[in-house]
């Protein structure tokens, strides 16, 4: 026994050594980041992560697990490569048209006795790191049964995220101590003595999604989602892993401000993209949600001849690139049941051809939208099919939905999920095609390889305040600061109708999940003209009735909204509580600030915008005279980069300015 005890004690120290006979740590370029990658006696690889000399976070272990071949342990380093980069390039959209990627990598490539290799890749940026796992194995594929990556937190600390599902993001914001989290979806946000960080994946292909299950009060473990037979993902013998990433930064809003996660995509698979552009558009969705109209069709159908006409004549008439239906193809009859649709066959009373001739003639896109309701083998059967007849009719914007449970026991969020949404992105853009996917997985920063994918759902939206308790104030300012860490989000802004006068009148709607004659936005209109701005999204809605909208003063700020913006920065703000954030499209700028339940007056220094300018401020704001959330005033004042703006916010409001050059 006690030989047995040398010869282990001797291995270990053997594995150790090969580890310390190289240099496997990485500084950022700022020098506050250190990742020190390690072996301990077993040949498992670990990670620890400090910032400014103190540790934040370890990784205890790393690695993945598989059928019949070691790919986690009995590890020795075999050699290390470094390299350092620092380069701007240019999106053809995003919230930042000039991202720089300014970074430090080690690439440590390890060998265990099953003659597997193992590259640990660590790339450290200013703002945070990623790491990812680079496998070589002598085997023609593999079945991945799990994930080891384990993350342990230095202290606690307070974290904000949603419940760990394999199926939807659809669920409310959990304020927690780290220590109290059981499992959490990503992004996962935390606050961590004077630090926040945010942890989540980047460039998600071909694996399943990753959420964090905890294992001790400070640990968390990786949980993939799996398949129906409890495989997490099947790969080739050669295969690279998702970046599992750790944002960082002194304030809230520097989270916000990362482009950590484009930074480890790579660059775009589309060589032309002259066809791919931001813009604002309106539809019928919101009228079905309120039950007024319906997908159906019958007397309460909302994508008719008629009603697509009047939509594409206002989207002319105000400033607006596009409109969407939803309901005017074949098979919504069939929700609940076989979930089949037809997704060329309009409806009877939708006449795609003149409608489509129409929108045309008054430069406006129409778009198109594909409920698949999980239904994935019939979707993928029919899909190309429908592209093409959209593109033979000058359709360049789709928008997916795949609410209901996929067939045969698979989850959204899983490897097959993943696969299928990819596959409907790389197609879509054959075809010239631009996605706004609904119940989709959730971003990881693809949209810079592939930069027709513009928008997602992937949270609670608009549509929970028409039937149910609906998103508070408090939900709208942590939105910014965890699911928007991951990408755009098609939240579907800008409801005016605050308490649905207009719905409540019509007794014959079809109201959802019971009585909903209590619902109604929980913010001030004036936040919801804000939320245009605070909620990016390349393809931006107005999503009230267009009756709510037409002579009304203040929808004068959607007119003059450019979705295409060129610079954004979050300037303050504290997750669940306030958030203001400022955005510039050409010469113009636009800001938008929120806050919580709690009446707030923030004063913001207009440094961003450009010196020596002035411009009129045309400023959204609440009514203080007024308890009504409906209530609002519109002010219009000169203002320069020197000055500052008092933002006074009523509970649940909000505030709205456009910045135009004086004399533009």
């Amino acid at each position: 026994m006690k030989k047995k005890t040398l010869l282990q004690a001797m291995l270990g120290a053997a594995v150790a050594l090969s580890s310390c006979s190289h240099d496997t740590s990485v500084t950022s370029p700022d020098g506050r980041i250190r990742a020190q990658l390690s072996l301990d006696e077993r040949g498992v690889p670990a990670l620890r992560i400090d910032v400014d000399g103190s540790p934040l976070l370890e990784a205890p272990r790393l690695g993945l697990e598989a059928d019949g071949l070691n790919l986690a342990s009995g590890f020795t380093v075999e050699h290390v490569e470094r390299q350092s980069l620092d380069v701007t390039w240019t999106q053809p959209w995003g919230e930042n048209r000039r991202i720089r990627d300014h970074h430090n990598e080690t690439a440590v490539t390890m060998q265990n006795p099953e003659g597997v290799a193992l590259t640990v890749r660590v790339r450290l940026f200013d703002d945070g790191l990623g790491f990812r796992y680079e496998y070589r194995t002598p085997a023609d594929s593999l079945r991945i049964t799990d994930e080891h990556t384990t993350l342990r937190f230095a202290q606690d600390g307070l974290s904000w995220s949603i419940d760990g599902s394999y199926e939807t993001y659809e669920l409310p914001y959990r304020e927690q101590p780290l220590s109290a989290v059981e499992r959490a979806n990503t992004p996962f946000t935390f606050h961590l003595g004077e630090l926040y960080g945010s942890i989540h994946e980047a460039a998600l292909y071909d694996f399943p999604e990753m959420h964090l299950l905890r294992e001790d009060p400070l640990s968390f473990k990786a949980e993939l989602a799996p398949l129906p037979d409890g495989v997490k993902a099947r790969v080739k013998g050669c295969f690279v892993t998702p970046w599992r990433t750790l944002q960082i930064g002194r304030r809230a809003v520097d989270l916000i401000n990362s482009a950590l996660i484009l930074n480890l995509n790579e660059p775009s698979k589309i060589d032309d993209t002259s066809w791919i552009r931001p813009q604002k558009y309106v539809g019928v969705w919101w009228g079905m949600h309120l039950g007024t109209q319906v997908w159906t069709q019958g007397p309460r159908h909302g994508a008719t001849t008629k009603n697509a006409l009047r939509h594409i004549d206002f989207a002319a008439a105000n400033n607006i690139q596009g409109v969407l239906f939803e309901g005017w193809n074949r098979g919504w009859e069939n929700w609940g049941g076989n979930q089949q649709f037809d997704y060329v066959e309009p409806y009877a009373d939708f006449d795609l051809e003149r409608i489509a001739r129409y929108a045309r003639d008054k430069g406006v896109e129409l778009w198109m939208h594909n409920e698949t309701g999980g239904n994935i083998p019939d979707y993928e059967a029919q899909m190309e099919r429908a592209m093409k007849r959209y593109a033979e009719l000058g359709i360049h914007t789709l928008k997916t939905g795949y609410a209901g449970g996929f067939r045969d026991g698979y989850f959204h969020h899983s490897q097959y999920g993943v696969q299928h949404y990819q596959r409907v992105v790389e197609l879509a853009a054959r075809y010239g095609i631009m996605l706004d996917a609904h119940e989709p997985i959730k971003e990881t920063g693809i949209r810079r390889t592939w930069p027709n994918m513009m928008t997602r759902e992937g949270a609670r939206g608009m549509e929970w305040n028409a039937w149910s308790e609906g998103n508070s104030s408090e939900y709208l300012c942590t939105l910014p600061f965890v699911r928007l860490l991951s990408g755009p989000m098609d939240y579907t802004p800008g409801i005016f109708d605050i308490y649905y006068d207009r719905a409540k009148a019509d007794t014959g709607r079809i109201q959802w999940n019971g009585d909903n004659s209590r619902c109604s936005i929980k913010t001030t209109l004036a936040r919801q003209i804000a939320n245009w701005v605070i909620i990016y999204s390349p393809l931006q809605m107005a999503a009230d009735l267009i009756e709510n909208y037409e002579g009304h003063p203040a929808f004068r700020f959607f007119r003059d909204f450019d979705a295409d913006c060129d610079w954004s920065e979050a300037l303050q703000g504290e997750i669940g509580d306030w958030i203001v954030v400022a955005r510039r499209a050409g010469e113009r700028y636009f800001l938008g600030a929120g806050t919580n339940a709690e009446a707030r007056t923030v004063v913001q220094p207009l440094r961003f915008l450009r010196p020596g300018v002035t411009y009129t401020a045309r400023i959204y704001a609440d009514d203080p005279a007024s308890e009504l959330r409906t209530a609002y005033r519109i002010e219009e004042r000169q203002l320069t980069s020197a000055d500052s703006l008092r933002i006074v916010m009523a509970p649940d409001g909000g505030c709205a300015v456009t910045f135009e050059p004086l004399g533009k």
